[in-house]
């Protein structure tokens, strides 16, 4: 059976769930840089990265996994330069080189208001 996973402060405009859950898979929507109390979105990279890797581990917990469970990341960069801020949140999300999940950087618009956003794939064991 399906399971819409939201989390609070980062819902969407339109009627999607922040996740899903099948399963033991979980796949995301777009994870965004947003402040999930203020909503706002900060206009300094490194802020919105922090934002963005805080909401991904929220909406994988919701999932009711944690962040060891996810195993595919994409990452979607405006500027694709700007990978500093994001590599600096990575390494303190999964600090293991030896347990850290595959991950895509691709390009966002010129035009978004997002400097980065993501999605993920994640394996949850079922319970016994």
């Amino acid at each position: 059976m399906r399971k819409s996973i939201s989390v609070k402060g980062l819902s969407h405009r339109h009627p999607v769930p922040n996740a899903c859950r099948i399963g033991s898979m979980v796949f995301s929507g777009a994870v965004h840089g947003v402040n999930p109390i203020t909503h706002d979105l900060p206009s300094e990279m490194a802020d919105q990265s922090a934002n963005l890797f805080a909401n991904m581990r929220a909406i994988i917990e919701a999932a009711g996994g944690s962040v060891e469970n996810i195993v595919k990341v994409d990452i979607y960069l405006r500027d694709s330069g700007d990978r500093n801020a994001v590599n600096e949140e990575w390494l303190r999300m999964f600090p293991n080189p030896e347990s850290r999940p595959a991950r895509h950087v691709q390009p966002l618009p010129p035009d978004s208001p997002s400097l980065v956003q993501s999605e993920f794939i994640a394996v949850i064991e079922e319970a016994p």
